[in-house]
């Protein structure tokens, strides 16, 4: 009975909630690794007090599990248990005595203009395979997009005349976001010399942009795999990642001015507090030149 529910609410999430793939898998994780901890107890219902969340979150922390990871799973539960409760599966919610741990209070690191530069410039663009890198990484540093989004591109998303891309963000949220002209000349030379050419030869018919040597679209592992080489070719010992482009995106904007709101809007948050942890990088920029240029430091 408790794996029935289990499965019923995770088909809710998907079609209700409109979740992707990715956060269904980290829910289906999360609740999974709960119930395998009533079973140890020899429960056998999804009825239970607080003592018994506390007892599992503490092993959580005992496991060394990061202060993120027991959020995260702290809100599965709340939204399986709010759904739990709605359904008259359980009298009470357990969790409206749980309260939510403190944050690790950590800055995303983010990248110089100059290892950016040396970055994008790594791919050998006389070859097919350099060419398809090198529109991926303009892309993903001209739009601070997130790489599930970048993947999921296709050519109905790009309205080139307004240098505009429509993207499906998390929970399906649609938004445009601007791109620059050199990423856009790199996005069409990609698709008239490699695209097509890696289409007609696979004899496959895909959606997506960005590909992979077979005709299929590229996957985050590929894009992830990508970067690391990259990043290890030039000299760059910092843990790159494509969620560093969109946090080095959203940085350059600010130290040049950007208004904060505009960033939220094109980063795709709800909540613009997501936002404003970039406006501590930024200050951090402003001490440094300042240190860096006043005369009397």
């Amino acid at each position: 009975m408790m794996n029935d529910s289990l499965e019923d609410y995770l088909r809710f999430a998907q079609i209700e909630r409109g979740l992707s793939n990715n956060t269904l898998l980290s829910y289906r994780q999360d609740l999974l690794e709960y119930f395998s901890f009533l079973k140890s107890l020899g429960i056998t219902t999804w009825e239970v007090d607080a003592l018994i969340i506390d007892s599992f979150f503490a092993q959580e922390r005992d496991k060394g599990k990061a202060i993120a990871s027991i959020s995260r799973m702290l809100s599965s539960l709340r939204k399986f248990y709010q759904w739990l409760f709605r359904q008259n599966l359980i009298k009470q919610d357990p969790l409206l005595r749980i309260d939510s741990p403190k944050k690790e209070k950590r800055l995303p690191t983010a990248m110089s203009t100059t290892e950016v530069t040396k970055l994008i410039n790594m791919p050998d663009t006389t070859t097919d395979l350099g060419i398809r890198d090198r529109a991926i990484l303009e892309t993903l540093y001209a739009t601070g997009m997130r790489v599930s989004e970048v993947i999921n591109l296709n050519e109905d998303s790009i309205h080139e005349e307004l240098h505009l891309i429509k993207v499906f963000g998390k929970g399906s949220k649609q938004r445009l976001i601007p791109i620059s002209n050199v990423a856009m000349s790199w996005i069409k030379k990609y698709q008239i010399t490699v695209r097509n050419k890696t289409l007609l030869e696979s004899g496959k018919f895909e959606k997506a942009i960005f590909l992979n040597s077979r005709g299929g679209k590229i996957t985050r592992q590929a894009v992830w795999q990508m970067i690391k080489r990259y990043c290890q070719l030039a000299g760059i010992n910092k843990n790159v990642t494509p969620h560093t482009l969109r946090h080095t995106f959203a940085t350059h904007l600010l130290e040049n001015g950007a208004d904060l709101r505009i960033v939220q809007e094109i980063l795709g948050h709800s909540d613009i507090s997501t936002t404003q942890i970039y406006t501590n990088l930024t200050q951090k920029h402003i001490m440094d030149v300042y240190k860096r240029t006043h005369p009397r430091i």
